[in-house]
C-alpha cells in the first residue's frame, strides 16, 4: 500500500446510472453534502467497464477515487460491471456504493460478497447516502491509496 496526498483536488466520482431522476438526485445531494468533486455520469455498463479500464474513447480519463453503480444498466448490467471490477487486481481497491431499486437478497448477498462499501436501496435514503460517502471521504483524505 502506497500514500499519496489527495487534498486539493476534488474526488474523482463515477457515477453509472442510467435514471436521469436518480442520477439528479444523486448529482444534488453530493452538491448539497458539500462533498469537493469532480463526476463523470456514464448511463451504460459497458460504458462504464471501458471507463475504468481506460479504454477507447475513455483512454485518458482519471481513474475513480468512488464508482456509485445501478445494478440495472443496459448493455452489461450493474452485477457484471461489479463482479469484473472487483475481480481485477488493478480496480477492486477502488471503493464501490450500490445505489440500486433492486430489492433481492441475492444481489444484496452477492454484493456484499463483492466487498462493497456501501448498499443502498432507492429511493435512497440521502442523509444516509451523504454519510456514508463523507466517510470515504475522509478514508480518501487520509490518502490512504493502493497502486494503480
Amino acid at each position: 500500500m502506497q500514500t499519496t496526498e489527495t487534498v486539493g483536488r476534488p474526488m474523482e466520482i463515477l457515477l453509472v446510472e442510467d435514471s436521469l431522476v436518480a442520477a439528479k438526485l444523486t448529482m444534488g445531494a453530493l452538491r448539497n453534502g458539500n462533498v469537493q468533486h469532480r463526476m463523470t455520469w456514464l448511463t451504460d455498463g459497458q460504458e462504464a467497464l471501458d471507463f475504468v479500464h481506460q479504454r477507447g474513447l475513455f483512454s485518458r480519463v482519471p481513474r475513480p477515487d468512488l464508482i456509485l453503480l445501478d445494478l440495472g444498466l443496459p448493455t452489461r448490467d450493474g452485477r457484471e460491471v461489479l463482479a469484473e471490477i472487483k475481480a481485477d487486481e488493478s480496480l477492486k481497491s477502488i471503493p464501490v456504493v450500490v445505489l440500486t431499486a433492486s430489492t433481492s437478497d441475492v444481489d444484496h448477498a452477492v454484493s456484499e460478497q463483492l466487498n462493497v462499501e456501501g448498499y443502498l436501496t432507492k429511493p435512497v435514503d440521502l442523509p444516509r447516502f451523504i454519510a456514508l460517502v463523507q466517510r470515504l471521504k475522509e478514508f480518501w483524505h487520509a490518502g490512504v491509496i493502493l497502486p494503480q
